[in-house]
């Protein structure tokens, strides 16, 4: 195959120039594809061992944009490359052998190519797709020499290697060309800003990041995604960065078939319609899989890893609870303090009054006065809204005033039966004392799995069965949509503060209410909730 020249070709001689500049150079974009095709081979599944055809999408919006654009001055168009595509679209191949065609096909001395990750295992994967296709070509593997985590050239003292996931050691680094594979999964972005600074002193350096997407909006991967919509939809002029994203709308429904084909370039090639079909039914069947499959295979941002509510299904138990028709009625309470800088949560649940009825739930919520702007500005959560249609209680100052949530407690105390009042043992010891004090049996409820599976599973299961009225209190609305849960090895289940995407304090305490309910009352059969990963 043709080695391409150092020399920039003249625009008349590979293609027209357009009206800001940039010319497409026809010949370069054939010779890349050419590589791809004559060069590499699938080491996989099953199209293992077949030339590299690039799929259409594959050549048209990536390869030959990538190769062909270029500059007045003959080099590259495009430094930075976004690719959000779901799994199972051969995007580990595609960025193999864009770093091969780097490495070997890009006539730049000395050139280092780099496969990052958030780890090193998943840098690797890329790096250990390539090495594969050069093991697998004898004109490639002729021309260097290969190692456990590198491929040299050493006619042209050019390097592929895999960086580890050590930061401060990769100052220094002169790439020509990084493939940044997950990039969601960055958990910062200290490696992603030191890998574009190292690229400065290239002529033509190449930075593709490759992902699904995430649910952190924090992250450096949602900054890229968001810059790169803003680029695609002219928001941003960057003549630069080439993005490419196929995801499902916002709005789509994500059980559609359609949508599926939308957000899916290589569906019927890579993916097949079949998988999708089931992937789809376990994710209807199980809600904590259903932002996963969302994620990993429409590319829709969610809110948070894993969501453990259907907010669908949730909707369902949100009309008005009227609260004149519960006093005098048995109930248990779940008590979650928090921290006095933060929403603590206070909740009622009354067990059914017949066989298979409904749980009614009554959440009360505790928030300091002094910073709820500084939150809502932070949070972007309408706290102050909650507080003036009376959702939130402010205490006043800047931390919460135990002293309200003990008389508020006081007060419900003397409209309904609370039977007992279930807590965290975490900063709860003087509250729980003097509610003692008040009259009241409070027990303490741990949090680990044993305490929380089985009143997590009761939970998860009256949402599915639409046994939970809850009135759709707009704060227990917002914290069940950001639940997400830990399983054990044996199943168990419990509420996970710190994988959910916001405060959960009001499921906690509902949680815990059932609990007690569950112990202290009778038996009111419940149903098992089965998860299935």
């Amino acid at each position: 195959m043709a080695k391409r020249s150092r020399t920039p070709r003249s625009r008349s001689s590979a293609g027209e120039a357009t009206r800001d500049g940039f010319w497409y150079d026809k010949a370069e974009a054939d010779r890349i594809e050419r590589f791809f095709q004559e060069l590499l081979q699938h080491g996989k599944g099953e199209w293992a061992g077949k030339p590299f055809l690039l799929a259409p999408w594959q050549r048209d919006e990536i390869i030959r944009p990538i190769f062909g654009q270029m500059r007045p001055d003959g080099l590259r168009r495009y430094r930075t490359v976004y690719i959000e595509v779901p799994r199972k679209s051969g995007k580990s191949h595609l960025a193999a052998g864009i770093a091969l065609a780097l490495l070997f096909a890009d006539g730049e001395p000395g050139a280092e190519i780099y496969s990052a990750a958030a780890d090193r295992e998943q840098a690797a994967i890329v790096f250990e797709t390539a090495k594969g296709m050069v093991e697998a070509s004898p004109e490639l593997s002729s021309r260097c020499e290969i190692y456990r985590r590198s491929i040299v050239v050493p006619r042209m003292g050019s390097s592929y290697k895999v960086l580890s996931a050590d930061v401060p050691t990769k100052h220094g680094l002169n790439a020509h060309g990084v493939i940044f594979d997950e990039l969601h999964a960055q958990r910062t972005r200290e490696l992603w800003d030191v890998l574009i600074t190292g690229t400065g002193a290239r002529r033509q350096p190449l930075v593709v990041a490759i992902t699904t997407a995430g649910y952190d909006r924090e992250s450096i991967c949602w900054e890229i995604h968001d810059y790169a919509i803003k680029v695609r939809d002219g928001v941003i002029p960057d003549s630069t960065f080439l993005p490419v994203i196929y995801a499902a709308g916002e709005e789509d429904d994500w059980t559609s078939p359609e949508v599926w084909a939308k957000a899916n370039p290589s569906l019927g090639i890579s993916i097949k319609a079949d998988y999708l079909e089931r992937e789809c039914a376990r994710a209807r069947e199980t809600p904590a899989y259903q932002n996963s499959f969302r994620r990993l295979h429409l590319c829709q941002w969610t809110s948070q890893d894993t969501r453990a509510v259907d907010m669908e299904i949730w909707k369902r138990g949100g009309t008005p609870v009227d609260a004149a028709k519960l006093e005098g009625r048995e109930c248990f309470a779940g008590l979650d303090l928090s921290s006095t800088l933060d929403v603590s949560a206070f909740v009622l649940v009354f067990p059914p009054e017949e066989a298979k009825g409904e749980y009614v739930v009554v959440p009360h919520f505790w928030i300091p006065a002094e910073n709820i702007q500084a939150r809502v500005r932070r949070d972007r959560v309408p706290y102050d809204a909650w507080v003036r249609d009376g959702h939130v209680e402010a205490t006043e100052g800047n931390v919460i005033d135990y002293d309200v949530i003990r008389a508020r407690i006081g007060e419900l105390g003397k409209r309904y039966q609370i039977r007992e009042i279930a807590k965290d043992r975490w900063n709860s010891t003087q509250i729980g004392t003097q509610l003692q004090g008040d009259g009241f049996e409070v027990v303490d409820f741990g949090q680990g799995y044993k305490d929380m599976s089985p009143p997590t599973k009761e939970f998860l299961a009256l949402v599915r069965a639409g046994r939970l009225h809850h009135g759709g209190h707009p704060v227990l609305n917002w914290m069940a949509s950001n639940l997400a849960v830990m399983q054990d090895p044996a199943d168990n289940l419990k509420p996970a503060k710190d994988k959910s995407s916001d405060r959960i304090d009001g499921i906690v305490a509902l949680i815990m209410a059932l609990g007690r309910a569950a112990l202290a009352g009778p038996s009111q059969e419940p149903q098992v909730w089965v998860v299935k990963w």
